[in-house]
């Protein structure tokens, strides 16, 4: 194994709480006895910001956080196939500001579902297989990245239905993709990671007019001229084994791989695959779960990097398999195994 060069070791946090942000739970729910993979704020509308979305089987939920830890229930979709198995939901909208609620999972089927009536929108076949992850793109919310078990990554129009551009080939993933994520501020850039270990960086500047033409393509969503984009313009090989997350922070790529490790911060019993952290809307905290039902929660503008709390509560021991940050950091949220929602709010400050 490589040895790391002196003077570029990783700058490792203590995993001593700062006690910075203390939070409490507020509120527990059970959803139902299947494992929910997802939990997702909706950062997309303001009007919404404190509006999330579940998914566990074949249902997908949407429920708002109310004042005094209150978690109230606003819709619900159950798909026609009993056998689907959502993994992962993104908020997205139409053109025309419309809400939307983007699911995918075990079928490898895309759904948009329009949040405003609680129908399907649309469906996207196209996958091959199992979906891990559906992305937003944050600066024009009508586009989608998906990640899936058939080592590719899709960028879709949820607009007009179409399958603009496929990753993959000679320089893709060479086993299931876990994790997707868009550049926060460059809207040509995507990063996803995977079971081959890696994570790599596509540009999709030079095929932008492609973008531009599905949302004034008027033929069939089958007829237009899907793009292969097969060689990412960076690759970076540093765990040692799966990756299941990633998310951009600024231009760095903040990844979770299987080592206690997520890049600098250290998780413990985090050592099982598909645990998937989130973060504010402006990057200042990361929480994550593990297979003990304990959240981390990790400041990320500070080098090196501080614990702010440690969460932990006696009957919370499921593995957690996402967790959902609000706009400002002072709620977050887990969703775990055992089919549990679990809501914990920042303790106000004198």
């Amino acid at each position: 194994m490589a040895k790391t060069p002196i003077g570029l070791e990783p700058v490792v946090g203590s995993l001593t709480p700062s006690k910075k942000r203390e939070y409490r739970v507020t509120n527990r729910l059970q959803e139902g006895k299947r494992p929910l993979y997802a939990v997702v704020f909706n950062f997309i509308d303001s009007r919404y910001f404190n509006v999330f979305a579940t998914v566990g089987g074949n249902r997908v939920t949407v429920y708002q956080c109310l004042d005094g830890g209150v978690i109230a229930v606003l819709q619900s979709y159950v798909d026609e196939d009993k056998d689907e198995s959502f993994y992962t939901i993104s908020w997205a909208c139409n053109i025309d500001g419309t809400p939307f609620v983007v699911a995918g999972g075990i079928n490898g089927i895309i759904r948009v579902i329009d949040a405003s009536n609680e129908k399907i929108h649309k469906s996207f076949v196209g996958h091959g297989d199992s979906i891990n992850e559906i992305r937003t793109q944050p600066l024009k919310p009508s586009l989608i990245v998906s990640a899936s078990k058939d080592e590719s990554v899709r960028l879709w129009n949820v607009h007009t239905g179409i399958c603009i551009l496929i990753f993959a080939g000679a320089g893709g993933h060479r086993n299931e993709v876990l994790s997707v994520d868009f550049h926060p501020s460059d809207i040509h850039r995507i990063a996803s990671c995977g079971m081959d270990n890696t994570v790599k960086i596509w540009s999709m500047k030079e095929f932008w007019t492609y973008v531009e033409k599905s949302f004034t393509w008027t033929d069939l969503p089958s007829k237009f001229p899907t793009k292969y984009v097969q060689f990412p313009i960076f690759l970076a090989s540093v765990h040692s084994n799966y990756v299941d997350c990633s998310r951009w922070l600024g231009d760095f790529i903040l990844s979770k791989g299987t080592a206690d490790i997520l890049q600098k911060y250290p998780v413990p019993e985090c050592d099982i695959w598909f645990i998937k952290f989130s973060c504010d809307f402006h990057y200042n905290a990361a929480a994550i779960g593990n297979r003990e039902g304990k959240i981390y929660v990790w400041e990320l503008q500070s080098s090196p990097p501080v614990l702010i709390a440690r969460l932990s509560h006696a009957q919370s021991k499921s593995p957690i398999r996402q967790t959902a940050t609000s706009f400002d950091g002072s709620t977050i949220l887990s969703c775990c195994e055992d089919g549990t929602i679990w809501r914990w709010d920042a303790v106000p400050t004198d």
